[in-house]
């Protein structure tokens, strides 16, 4: 299985193709990745470099141009596509339909990715990309049991590709319309569904709160540790009593299930993280290179010291077993 790894700067690239990455995604620095952030991702002169240098490392790059153009604004999206081709990257990872379409007209030879973005997670919606605009390979949302998955690929024209590091929502992507309601910020548009200017923290007393826009998300008591607060994995009051109710704020691991995804059928292992750090990038990358090495000789998976680069320093399976809430 290919091993999909984030960058979100050309040094983080280096680092993921250096600690093992089969492929590397990534962004320009504009509004059409769904991870512009303040000093991150790629300039055009960047991306050229960056696609050069993992091609003389046997490494491919896959361009994310992943948000929903805005009304009247397309004209940007559609720059971004033309660079991204004739910088030569290997494949554009795309959601919106509209621009799926102006790649298969204008560019029928680049290949086409299906961002999460889209929430294909049957084979009728997955078939109808691909008919119409000849995409190659789909990612997944990260809501479908291992066996949903085999089912799919059993009916699937095309190669699927699953997260199995990193942050988790418990929505189907693409479909959360909460932290629109909280911030007035759309993650399909601004690629974060707590915008780090709308989150602020403070002690009262001897807890620490934290808040995103008018919404208190948790109170910490001075031993926890407290993730970054997003509205699903706060703590909330209900007649059933107190706790995270939706989500707990944990981090998915799959490595575990790595031989059940490969019998499953899928062709990509995605780590998420493009905004994380170099040292992090490094490390979750190597170790998955690791076991996957593992996987291919059969020997027993161990990825131990993950769990300190996890969100609540605890991991999750997720909904790839179905025992998540």
């Amino acid at each position: 299985m290919e091993l999909v790894c984030p960058a979100g700067t050309p040094a983080a690239l280096r680092a993921a193709i250096g600690a093992g990455a089969d492929a590397v995604y990534c962004g320009f620095s504009d509004e059409t990745n769904a991870r512009n952030f303040p000093g991150l991702n790629f300039s055009r002169e960047e991306m050229g470099e960056s696609i050069a240098y993992a091609h003389a490392e046997k490494a491919k790059v896959l361009v994310a141009i992943n948000t929903f153009p805005r009304a009247g604004a397309t004209a940007i999206w559609r720059r971004a596509v033309d660079d991204a081709v004739d910088l030569g990257a290997d494949a554009l990872i795309v959601a919106d339909i509209g621009l799926l379409d102006y790649v298969a007209r204008t560019h029928p030879h680049q290949r086409l990715h299906l961002s999460v973005q889209a929430a294909a997670a049957n084979p009728d919606s997955i078939q109808f990309y691909v008919d119409n605009f000849a995409v190659r390979r789909v990612v997944l949302p990260r809501v479908l049991s291992v066996a949903e998955i085999a089912a799919i690929n059993l009916d699937a024209s095309c190669e699927t590709e699953v997260f199995v590091f990193g942050g988790l929502c418990v929505m189907a992507e693409g479909r959360c319309s909460l932290s629109s309601y909280a911030t007035g910020q759309s993650p399909n548009m601004h690629g974060v569904c707590s915008p780090a200017s709308h989150v602020s923290y403070r002690q009262e007393g001897d807890a620490l709160v934290s808040r995103l826009g008018d919404f208190t998300i948790n109170r910490f008591a001075a031993d926890e540790p407290a993730p970054y607060p997003t509205l699903c994995k706060g703590r909330f009051s209900t007649k059933s009593g107190s706790g995270y109710i939706f989500e707990d704020p944990a981090s998915l691991d799959a490595a575990a299930l790595l031989p059940a995804l490969r019998d499953a059928g899928v062709t990509a292992l995605k780590i998420e993280g493009r905004q994380r750090s170099r040292a992090y990038i490094e490390g979750v990358v190597r170790a998955f290179r690791e076991a996957l090495e593992a996987l291919d000789s059969g020997r027993p998976i161990v990825t131990s010291g993950l769990a300190r680069m996890t969100e609540g320093q605890t991991t999750t399976s997720g909904a790839y077993r179905k025992s998540w809430r």
